[in-house]
C-alpha cells in the first residue's frame, strides 16, 4: 500500500533529480526551446518540497493536488500548467483514501496523463512529455520499474522526431535529432517513483 508519506518522498526525489539534471534539461531546451525548463522546474519543485512538508497533507491525493497547485503558481511556461495538472489530476482520482494500492495508483496516473493530452492537445509522437508520460502509464499497471525503463525510452525515441506541438514546433525540420526536454524531465518524474518504490514504499 501507498500513503502520503510514499508520495512525499516521491516529490522529494524528483525534486533532487530536477536539481541534479537541472542543466541538462535547460542545454535542451535550449536548443529546440526557451532555455529556462531546467530552471523553472527545479524552482517548482522546490516550492513542492517546501509546501508538501510545510502543511504535511494526510492523503496520497491530497499531497499531489497540493503538489500540482504549487507547479501551476510557481512554474513558468507551459510546464507549469502541464505538470500541474498531470499531479492535480492524478491527487483527484485517488480521492480521500489513506493509502492505496499500486493498481489504484496506475489508474489515477493514466488519468492524469490523459487530462495532460487534453490540456496540450498533444499525442504520443508529437516530441513532447506525452512521448514519455503515455508509455509510463501503460506499464506502471505492471511495476514501477518498467514504468522508469519506458519513459526513458520513450525520452530517448523524441530525437528523430519533429515536434509537432509547443515551442519546438515553430522550428520544424530543425528540431529533429534533439531530445525533448519535456520528455526528459517526466522520464526523471517516473524514475524517481521507481527509487521511491524501490526504497521501501512500493509494496
Amino acid at each position: 500500500m501507498l500513503d502520503a508519506d510514499f508520495f512525499r518522498r516521491w516529490m522529494a526525489a524528483t525534486a533532487a533529480s530536477v536539481e541534479r539534471e537541472a542543466d541538462h534539461l535547460t542545454e535542451l531546451d535550449s536548443a529546440i526551446g526557451d532555455a529556462d525548463h531546467g530552471s523553472n522546474l527545479q524552482r517548482g519543485f522546490t516550492a513542492v518540497t517546501a509546501a508538501v512538508g510545510k502543511d504535511a497533507p494526510a492523503t496520497p491525493g491530497a499531497v499531489l493536488t497540493l503538489a500540482g497547485r504549487q507547479l501551476i503558481s510557481t512554474v513558468g511556461g507551459a510546464s507549469g500548467p502541464l505538470y500541474g495538472t498531470l499531479l492535480r489530476r492524478t491527487g483527484k482520482a485517488l480521492g480521500e483514501e489513506a493509502e492505496v494500492t499500486p493498481d489504484q495508483f496506475a489508474q489515477a496516473f493514466a488519468a492524469g496523463v490523459a487530462a495532460v493530452g487534453q490540456l496540450g492537445g498533444a499525442q504520443a509522437g508529437d516530441k513532447t512529455m506525452l512521448d514519455a508520460l503515455l508509455p509510463a502509464a501503460q506499464a506502471l499497471g505492471s511495476s514501477f520499474e518498467g514504468a522508469a525503463n519506458a519513459a526513458r525510452a520513450g525520452a530517448e525515441a523524441t530525437v528523430p522526431l519533429q515536434a509537432r506541438k509547443g515551442r519546438a514546433s515553430y522550428l520544424g525540420e530543425r528540431s529533429i535529432g534533439h531530445q525533448d526536454p519535456g520528455a526528459t524531465s517526466a522520464a526523471l518524474l517516473v524514475e524517481a517513483l521507481a527509487r521511491t518504490a524501490a526504497d521501501g514504499g512500493g509494496a
